[in-house]
């Protein structure tokens, strides 16, 4: 935080270049330190939870916990309690066994609702952890595809089946046809943020099997993620597979490319980021959850042609 203002400098400077300063002081009383009774309802339904924090080498990751409704409980206003946590072959299982900087984000797909808390983990003694929120708040349902969960009694132990330095042809298959994703950032005081991203299939294109990129559409203008990158290049993505239950991570370094042509063709681009992918972990069994068909968000602009 910088004086009143709930951003840090990385923030503000990107609200000013985008012109959007006085729309992300509005958007920013909505940013508080504690979790409100709707906050605390809304976290004990919810069977996900995206978690982002950096390894032990300082790459960021983003992952998924997931458990039965009523997993998460707000055990106050200012604790999120989590009775999960990744499991061994996961890139953040080693850095959530003990105190860590995270950013979660708790999604509803079918309700198209969403919320982000920021803060320090720790583990509970009983698999699980415990979160001490630093932010607090809503984001708005646009580009979230509204889907169900089905449960897949017969899923295993997350395990990975894949992993390496760049994308494989599958791999890169994958992230073409994604609808959405959640990316981890941090900012200038190593703290981390979660955030998602949703398009139709397309908008997330491959480049190469080391570069990605995507649109970045209108939103909040707090552009957090967006901040953070002005500071600090890391970056983590998760792609959950909604047929499958797997998931795709990918750490690497991103740059904002706020360049006319950048964005040229892009339907509702205003900027585009670029990721430069240095690590890929392919996890099955990420979830015993499946989905159904995405129903797409009316505010998807038309992926590019």
């Amino acid at each position: 935080m910088t004086g009143s203002t709930p951003y840090h400098p990385g923030e503000r400077a990107v609200q000013a270049r985008a012109g959007r300063s006085d729309r992300a002081d509005h958007s920013g009383r909505a940013i508080g330190g504690t979790i409100p009774a709707v906050a605390a309802r809304f976290l004990a339904e919810r069977r996900i939870l995206v978690v982002g924090a950096a390894d032990a080498d300082g790459r960021l990751w983003a992952t998924q916990l997931t458990g039965e409704p009523g997993f998460l409980q707000a055990s106050d206003e200012r604790t999120l309690a989590v009775a999960a946590r990744p499991a061994g072959d996961d890139p953040l299982a080693a850095v959530l066994a003990g105190p860590a900087e995270v950013g979660t984000i708790a999604l509803d797909p079918a309700g198209r609702r969403r919320m982000r808390l920021n803060g320090r983990s720790a583990p509970d003694g009983r698999g699980g952890l415990v979160v001490a929120a630093d932010q607090v708040y809503a984001n708005c349902p646009k580009y979230i595809q509204r889907r169900s969960p089905l449960l897949r009694p017969a899923a295993g132990t997350p395990h990975a089946v894949a992993s390496g330095p760049v994308l494989s042809t599958a791999q890169q298959l994958a992230v073409a046809t994604a609808d959405t994703f959640f990316v981890a950032t941090a900012g200038p005081d190593g703290r981390v943020d979660a955030s998602h991203r949703g398009g139709n299939p397309g908008f997330l294109r491959v480049l190469g099997p080391d570069r990605l990129s995507w649109p970045e559409y209108a939103g909040n203008s707090m552009f957090m993620t967006l901040g953070n990158l002005e500071l600090d290049p890391r970056a983590g993505l998760l792609l959950p597979d909604y047929e499958t239950g797997g998931a795709l991570l990918i750490t690497g370094e991103a740059r904002t490319d706020w360049s006319e042509q950048a964005a040229a063709g892009l339907p509702g681009a205003e900027r585009v980021v670029d990721l430069t992918v240095t690590g890929v972990l392919e996890l099955a069994d990420a979830t015993a959850l499946t989905w159904t068909d995405p129903e797409y968000s009316p505010a998807n602009p038309p992926a590019a042609a």
